[in-house]
């Protein structure tokens, strides 16, 4: 009898495949790549033609030794690493490493690991995709060219240990991007005013709110503006002037991409991105289900396609059918909805391998953090193929003098899809408003108005859900990358995460401050998204991966050589503050830290004295007059504060000004090149001088 050897990445696969391969199969895995660049050196010989030298991870030459044993018992190699770029990659570096001949090596993928998937897969193998391979190697070439040329210049300027990356410097920016923005914003004052009516037959009174007269919508501004519109309104009499009664429809969701499913498991779950792929890995490697033994639950978890494979679309509908019924079936494919520019096709939609595995069934066999996900993977992939929600929906305009106030109902019809899945805006849909039976002749009285004085809000931080969502958008980074770019922003300090959102801290300003002005194009967000629209022309076989390298390099190679040139001409010493060491006596100087910057000895490494250092404004505290300096949150997001803190707890964390506003007194703000009066409810702005 054959024998036959399958090659998988993770060991948590090769019992499950096990399982559905008969005796004649020995499965084994890679536990990953087995080869890269090395991380001593650069790794790119760039006089020859940009080609890469690969040599064995550190720690994988046992691995590969017994890989090679099992090789040479074995008739026929099936490489089954993951059905993507990397996976692809993987493959090829094995089949190198192990010298594998080309006549007794195959390569199969499969999107789910169950048994089906996995036998067709072996009726199917193919040869390595080279093109594949091509795109992930000219990623790791290009990250390689921009990490290990750009970090030393950081070095140079700030401190050693810092680094540079394609996609996490541009994720950086962004992030750096909003924080401006969120400080230079000015609040803006606007009211609401509502009418609390009695409707003659109804018992209790309808809201509609204020929306302007005849010629269209009017904003209320300020008190002055209001207190006008309601002296005319002092006498009106109400009346309905219109009644528009319609049907809306709610669409069905898409079934989830990586993106979409870690935004939504940030939000409903409070999972970080990293934690959504290790669980949805688990899921898709396999669970131990009783009965059915070893499978995986889930189908492959990195994808940004929202197409869904024909058995398994008439899997679902039959599912549907049977157990909520016929009316509950989408007349339509609702994953063609999604434009397929930037989209990578190659894989289905997240979805369960089984529907009729419903989470309850299985709950038993799950972790807590297993079940949440994977059921709320089951529902949305569930939903995308049930009909729409129906509303009727109501809208009334209101006459009162001159003036429009306006509202309006909606009840839920028919619930489709949300039978299964639905937001807690849509859970509160049906309750909204119940304004009763009203027609043109409905006799209207005037209960009570309710005004509310309202400022407009920043733009909001961006947590890793809404990060995501924005590299999404702009095409920077593909499903693969999302996680460990987060990860990697996070663990190097250039941003903290709290409460859910992130922030920069003094090192990630710096750091983004030298790649705005030294590398400009590098931290360009059309640029990223170019080199993905290039890396995905490399996979479908249009364009050549050095090509690519070669007109990159001589652009990074300029901005690297004209950044070293300017920082020669900076002799960067340790700055002497006039802070005495009480150890030894010395005037202590400014150091760089993983947190920013701290007060250290001369004397090191005699005298290891160090102090947190507090920068001055050079404004005086609001509450007692000492001096307001910049501080550091424990995982090192910027505030201003008291330097006479315990004290003194007051804190800001726009920057205070000396000035005083001259409206209410209070004290002023600096948003951007306005000084803003700090009490929001004065709203007093004004220029700052240029100087300043």
């Amino acid at each position: 009898m054959a024998k036959y050897l399958v090659i998988v990445e993770s060991p948590a696969k090769v019992n499950t495949i096990k399982k559905f391969l008969g005796k004649n199969y020995n499965v084994v895995a890679s536990n990953g790549h087995v080869r890269d660049l090395p991380k001593s050196t650069m790794g790119i010989d760039i006089e020859n033609d940009f080609e890469p030298k690969y040599i064995t991870i550190r720690g994988k030459g046992d691995k590969l030794a017994e890989l090679r044993k099992e090789v040479k018992k074995a008739d026929k190699v099936y490489l089954a690493t993951d059905p993507d770029r990397e996976g692809e990659a993987i493959s090829w570096h094995l089949a190198t490493a192990l010298k594998l001949d080309s006549s007794k090596m195959k390569r199969i993928t499969f999107n789910e690991i169950t048994k089906n998937a996995v036998k067709a897969s072996l009726k199917n193998p193919r040869e390595i995709n080279m093109n594949l391979v091509n795109a992930q190697q000219t990623r790791r070439i290009l990250d390689r060219l921009v990490g290990y040329m750009i970090s030393p210049v950081l070095w140079q300027k700030v401190k050693r240990g810092l680094s540079a990356g394609r996609v996490q410097s541009v994720a950086l920016r962004m992030i750096c991007d909003r924080e401006e923005e969120i400080n230079a914003f000015i609040p803006k004052e606007y009211w609401s005013l509502d009418a609390i009516i009695n409707v003659k037959g109804q018992k209790k009174p309808i809201t509609a709110k204020f929306y302007g007269d005849s010629d269209g919508k009017i904003n209320i501004d300020n008190k002055e503006q209001l207190d006008n519109i309601l002296k005319e309104l002092e006498k009106a009499e109400y009346s309905i002037k219109d009644i528009k009664k319609s049907e809306r429809i709610k669409k069905a969701p898409l079934p989830f991409t990586t993106s979409t499913l870690q935004q939504e498991a940030s939000k409903r779950l409070n999972f970080s991105t990293q934690k959504t792929m290790r669980i949805a890995q688990q899921l898709y490697e396999g669970i131990e289900i009783k009965g059915r033994g070893t499978i995986g639950v889930i189908s492959y978890l990195r994808t940004d396609s929202t197409r869904v494979s024909e058995e398994a679309d008439a899997m679902a509908k039959e599912f549907i059918d049977e157990n909520y019924g016929v009316e509950y079936l989408s007349d339509k494919n609702t994953d063609k909805k999604k434009v397929t520019n930037k989209i990578q096709d190659a894989h289905e939609a997240i979805r369960p391998t089984d529907i009729t595995l419903t989470p309850t069934i299985i709950k038993d066999n799950l972790s807590r953090d297993q079940f949440r996900l994977y059921q709320l993977i089951w529902k949305r992939f569930t939903a995308s193929r049930m009909s729409s929600a129906k509303y009727e929906t109501m809208s009334v305009k209101i006459g009162a003098g001159k003036y429009i106030f306006s509202t309006s109902a909606s009840k839920l019809l028919f619930d489709g899809f949300m039978s299964v899945y639905s937001d807690a805006d849509d859970d509160a849909e049906d309750t909204k408003n119940k304004i009763g039976a009203l027609d043109t002749d409905s006799v209207l009285t005037l209960s009570d108005y309710e005004s509310k004085q309202h400022f407009t809000q920043p733009p909001a931080h961006f947590n890793e859900a809404t990060l995501v969502k924005a590299l999404e958008e702009q095409g920077i980074g593909r499903p693969s990358t999302y996680a460990p770019t987060i990860t990697t922003i996070i663990a190097r300090r250039y941003v903290v995460k709290e409460q859910k959102n992130l922030y920069v801290t003094e090192i990630g300003e710096i750091v983004n401050d030298i790649m705005k002005t030294a590398f400009a194009v590098i931290v360009d967000s059309s640029f990223t998204a170019n080199i993905e629209s290039l890396l995905d022309m490399v996979e479908e076989g249009k364009v050549k991966w050095k090509t690519i390298v070669e007109n990159f390099y001589p652009d990074l190679e300029d901005a690297v050589r004209n950044a070293e040139k300017a920082l020669d001409k900076i002799e960067i010493e340790d700055e002497v503050t006039d802070v005495v060491c009480e150890e030894c006596g010395k005037n202590m100087v400014i150091k760089y830290g993983p947190h920013g910057k701290f007060l250290a000895c001369p004397g090191f490494p005699e005298c290891r004295n160090t102090k947190p250092y507090y920068e001055k404004t050079g404004v005086s505290c609001p509450l007692c007059g000492k001096e307001v300096v910049i501080k550091k949150t424990k995982k090192g997001r910027k505030y201003y504060g008291c330097e006479n803190n315990p004290e003194c707890e007051f804190m800001s964390w726009p920057k205070p000004l000396e000035k005083k506003c001259p409206q209410c007194g209070k004290y002023m703000v600096q948003k951007g090149n306005k000084a803003v009066c700090s009490n929001e409810q004065c709203g007093y702005v004004e220029a700052l001088p240029n100087e300043e």
